[in-house]
């Protein structure tokens, strides 16, 4: 090989290992996408006897595409083949959650650039659920238009499960029947309204129950339903549900004698909870009864009662869709900036349950338990829409 060709030859070989690079597949390892959070701990409690964990994941889009989820895992982080939940399609969907006034028309699996977004989770996944330390979770998703990307994935939002509560209360009320009004799955409802109140988003209500009576035949009310007088529970005994300390009540929020007409003053959410009185149970928290009745309230602050203590009456006071008791458990207290805490009631009787809320709405009798009679519970949270009895062996007031 001559001396021309031979420096032609190596600088082709030069060349070629210079731009052998710069044509060469793009990394595809590091992709920007979403942060996964837990900012509460996944809560065990038990319910129609199962654990369950309640708990939020969740996701902000910090990628310039807009992203469409379509499945989720949840698993052991400590054992990562042990998945413990697996969400696909249109069930994933019925977990998502936005804050604001959510889009109906949208696909809420698509998250814009630079959305957020909440998947309240309200997991049974049996024994598994015990064994696990800590959760982990497997987002995976695609391009929203595919243009960019398809069936990426993402893992993250490591959080260590909470050591199972022991916070066992008495009843907040007497007699029955009962409903308990929630449904985790309710786009606006206590499981899935947050607040931003003081620099950091809270849930107080994620275990909250709002208690409705009926009369034998399932209605919550006689003759004209739009009277607040002639709701079954109007006025009925609110009690303690353990020895405590009382530590707030407020009773000025005025109420109205009509369904639909203004029942607080202006304020906006300083009126949210209407008439309420809150207690220190002890080791961190704190029971919350609101909307209570004007001028019904027989307790004060730094009063100490006692479990089964008359503490005021069920009202329609504060923001309100009818007479009834909201009550929940929170770790501190303040009404909206507090996260709410799981516990078990002590004993109730299951008379039976409702298939749908709108049922309920209806006035139409509920579904009978199993056993005619009552099913004993002990040391449960009720289930959404069951229908009980609480300590049967004393009268309800007439």
């Amino acid at each position: 090989m001559n001396r021309t060709v031979k420096m032609a030859f190596l600088l082709a070989c030069a060349l070629l290992t210079v731009t052998v690079p710069l044509f060469a597949a793009p990394d595809t390892s590091l992709r920007n996408s979403f942060e996964l959070r837990v900012p509460t701990p996944p809560t065990p409690v038990d319910i129609a006897g199962k654990t369950l964990l309640v708990y939020e994941l969740h996701l902000t889009n910090f990628s310039r595409d807009e992203l469409s989820l379509t499945r989720l895992e949840v698993f052991d982080a400590d054992n990562k083949s042990a998945v413990l939940a697996d969400f696909r399609d249109t069930e994933l969907a019925t977990l998502i959650g936005r804050s604001g006034a959510p889009d109906r028309k949208q696909d809420p699996r698509r998250i814009a650039p630079g959305a957020h977004a909440v998947i309240y989770l309200w997991l049974s996944p049996g024994g598994a659920a015990k064994l696990a330390r800590k959760l982990g979770h497997r987002i995976e998703f695609d391009d929203a238009h595919a243009q960019t990307l398809e069936h990426a994935s993402v893992e993250g939002g490591v959080a260590e499960v909470r050591a199972p509560t022991a916070l066992t209360l008495g009843p907040p009320l007497r007699g029955g029947p009962w409903i308990a009004i929630y449904d985790p799955a309710a786009e606006r409802g206590h499981r899935r309204v947050l607040f931003a109140l003081d620099g950091q988003v809270h849930l107080p209500a994620r275990f909250a129950i709002d208690w409705i009576k009926l009369d034998a035949s399932g209605k919550f009310a006689h003759d004209d339903e739009g009277r607040v007088a002639n709701w079954v529970g109007y006025a009925e005994d609110v009690i303690a549900v353990a020895d405590a300390v009382v530590t707030a009540t407020r009773e000025d929020v005025v109420e109205s004698a009509a369904l639909g007409t203004p029942r607080a003053a202006p304020g906006g959410l300083q009126n949210a909870s209407g008439n309420y009185v809150s207690l220190d149970l002890g080791n961190g928290r704190y029971a919350f009864y609101e909307h209570l009745k004007p001028h019904s309230i027989k307790v004060k602050p730094g009063e100490h009662v006692r479990k089964g203590q008359l503490i005021g009456a069920l009202g329609y006071t504060g923001d309100s869709t009818g007479p009834h008791l909201h009550f929940h458990v929170a770790d501190a207290d303040a009404t909206l900036a507090a996260e709410g805490m799981p516990y078990v009631l002590d004993r109730f009787r299951l008379l039976g349950d409702y298939a749908t809320l709108e049922d309920f709405g209806k006035g139409q009798p509920w579904r009978p338990a199993a056993d005619a009679a009552g099913t004993p519970r002990t040391l449960e949270f009720p289930a959404a829409k069951s229908v009980i009895e609480f300590d049967p062996s004393r009268p309800t007031r007439q």
